[in-house]
C-alpha cells in the first residue's frame, strides 16, 4: 500500500507533479474551510448579523493560535520530507515519532493558556459589547478543541509528506458533511446558538484526525514505527523545533498584525465587522488554490533538496507562477461579477451596506492575488528547503503592513483602509522573499558542492 500511495517528486515533469499534488490538496483545503464557512452561513442565516459578527470578531485571534499550530505541524514535516526524499526511512520514522511527542505537549500547553486568556484578549481588541459574549463562547470552545486540530494537521502532514495528498482530502470530505449536519442539529434543532457552531467544528475536526490516524497506522508500511524508533531523541526534537517553531511563529507574527487590524475594524462597529467576516469567508475559498500551490512547493522542495536536485526548485517555482497568474485573473473576473452574490450567502440580501462593503473588499484583494501567489510559493519553497528562520522575517513584514493599515489607513480612510491591508502586506512580503529565495538557492548550491 505504501508504494502505491506515496509520490516521489524528485523526477518527472514539475508542472505535472505540482498539478497532480496540488489539485487534491486544494480540494482538501476547500473542504477544510467548510468547518468555518458552513458555521458562518448557518449562523448568519439562523442567528442573525450580530451572531455572524461575533464569530467574525474572533477571526484574527483564531488565526493567531490555529495558525501557530498549523505552522508548527507543517514545520515538523520538513525533516520528514527530507528523509523521505533521501530514502532514509528509518530516520524518517524517528522524526515522525518525535514530532508526535512534541505535538502532544504543545497541544496541551497551548490549550490551557489560550482558554484562560481569550476573554481578556477579546476585551483588549475592543470587541463591540453587543457581540462580546457570543464571541467569547465561540472562540473558547474552538480553543478547547486544539488537540483535535493538532491531531489532524500532524497526521495529514505525515501522509502528505510522502506524496499522498488524496487521502486527507477524502477524510475531510466526510467530516465536512458531518460538520454541516452537526451545525444544523446544534443550531436549528438544539438551539445552542454560536456554541453549537463551535461544537460542530471541533467534533468534525476530531473525526477527520481519527480517520487519518487509522489510515496511517494500518495502510502505510513505512509508518510501522518500532519501539526503538518511538524513543525520545533530543537531537531530533531540536531539529524539529528549529523547523516547526519558526513556521508557527511566522503565522503568529503575521496574525499579530491581523489582531491590530481587527481591533481597528471593531472600532468601526458591528456592520463593518460583519462585512469583513463575509468577505473573508468568500476569500478563504478563492485563496485555497494559491495555498495549495504553496504547500505543494513545501513538499516538492523538501524532497528535491533531500535528493540534492536543486535545479528542480526553479522549475517548480516557474510552473506555479504560470498557474498562479492565470488563476488570479480568473478569480478576479468571477468575483467582479459574483462577489456580492457570494457574500449574500452569509448576509441577508436586505443588508445593502454590508454587502457593498464586502464586495469592495473582495475586489480590492483579488486584484492583487498574483502577489499572493509569489508570497505563498516562495515562502513555502524556502521553508521546505529547510530555512524556517527566514519565515519569521516574512511574518514581520506582513505584520507591519497590517499594523500600518490598522493604525493609519483605517482611522483616515475608514473601510477602504481595511480593504488595502492585505495587498500592502503582500507587497512588503515579496520585497523580502525574492532576495531571500536567491540567498537560499546560493547557500544550498554551496552546501551541495561541499558535500560532493
Amino acid at each position: 500500500m505504501a508504494k502505491s500511495t506515496t509520490k516521489d517528486m524528485t523526477s518527472g515533469s514539475p508542472m505535472k507533479l505540482i498539478v497532480g499534488f496540488a489539485v487534491p490538496f486544494m480540494f482538501g483545503l476547500l473542504f477544510q474551510q467548510f468547518y468555518s464557512v458552513v458555521d458562518s452561513i448557518i449562523v448568519g442565516r439562523f442567528l442573525g448579523v450580530n451572531a455572524l459578527a461575533a464569530v467574525g470578531a474572533t477571526g484574527s485571534l483564531h488565526f493567531l493560535i490555529i495558525g501557530f499550530s498549523n505552522g508548527v505541524c507543517n514545520g515538523f514535516m520538513i525533516p520528514v520530507t527530507h528523509k523521505f526524499g533521501a530514502k532514509d526511512y528509518s530516520g524518517m520514522k524517528q522524526f515522525i515519532a518525535n514530532a508526535v511527542w512534541l505535538g502532544a505537549m504543545l497541544a496541551m500547553v497551548l490549550t490551557v493558556i489560550v482558554s484562560v486568556l481569550c476573554k481578556e484578549i477579546l476585551l483588549l481588541m475592543n470587541t463591540p459589547e453587543d457581540i462580546l459574549q457570543d464571541a467569547y463562547i465561540y472562540i473558547l470552545i474552538i480553543f478547547l478543541g486544539l488537540p483535535a486540530t493538532y491531531l489532524y494537521n500532524m497526521l495529514a502532514g505525515i501522509i502528505r509528506s510522502m506524496g499522498d495528498s488524496k487521502t486527507p482530502l477524502k477524510f475531510l470530505m466526510l467530516s465536512s458533511f458531518l460538520n454541516i449536519v452537526l451545525d444544523l442539529v446544534c443550531i436549528v434543532v438544539l438551539h445552542m446558538g454560536v456554541a453549537g457552531a463551535a461544537v460542530a467544528t471541533v467534533v468534525s475536526q476530531l473525526v477527520s484526525g481519527l480517520l487519518c490516524l487509522f489510515y496511517a497506522k494500518n495502510k502505510f508500511e513505512l509508518l510501522q514505527i518500532s519501539k526503538e524508533e518511538w524513543k525520545v531523541n533530543t537531537g531530533h526534537m531540536k531539529v524539529l523545533c528549529n523547523m516547526g517553531i519558526p513556521m508557527g511563529l511566522q503565522c503568529s507574527v503575521t496574525a499579530v498584525g491581523s489582531v491590530i487590524l481587527q481591533t481597528a475594524v471593531n472600532g468601526l462597529g458591528s456592520v463593518a465587522v460583519a462585512a469583513v467576516t463575509a468577505s473573508n469567508k468568500v476569500s478563504i475559498f478563492f485563496c485555497c488554490p494559491i495555498d495549495a500551490m504553496g504547500s505543494t512547493m513545501a513538499t516538492y522542495a523538501g524532497q528535491n533538496v533531500g535528493a540534492g536536485k536543486l535545479e528542480r526548485l526553479g522549475k517548480g517555482i516557474k510552473s506555479c507562477a504560470v498557474l498562479g497568474i492565470l488563476y488570479s485573473a480568473l478569480a478576479f473576473t468571477v468575483l467582479y461579477f459574483a462577489g456580492e452574490s457570494l457574500a449574500s450567502l452569509f448576509i441577508d440580501g436586505g443588508e445593502v451596506q454590508i454587502l457593498a462593503n464586502a464586495r469592495q473588499m473582495l475586489l480590492t484583494n483579488s486584484a492583487f492575488y498574483a502577489l499572493l501567489v509569489f508570497v505563498s510559493v516562495l515562502r513555502l519553497t524556502i521553508q521546505g528547503a529547510g530555512f524556517s528562520m527566514l519565515a519569521i522575517m516574512t511574518g514581520f513584514f506582513e505584520m507591519a503592513a497590517r499594523a500600518i493599515a490598522g493604525l493609519v489607513l483605517v482611522p483616515n480612510f475608514g473601510f477602504t483602509g481595511v480593504c488595502f491591508a492585505s495587498p500592502l502586506a503582500w507587497v512588503l512580503a515579496n520585497l523580502f522573499l525574492i532576495p531571500a529565495y536567491i540567498h537560499v538557492r546560493r547557500k544550498l548550491e554551496k552546501m551541495l558542492t561541499v558535500n560532493t
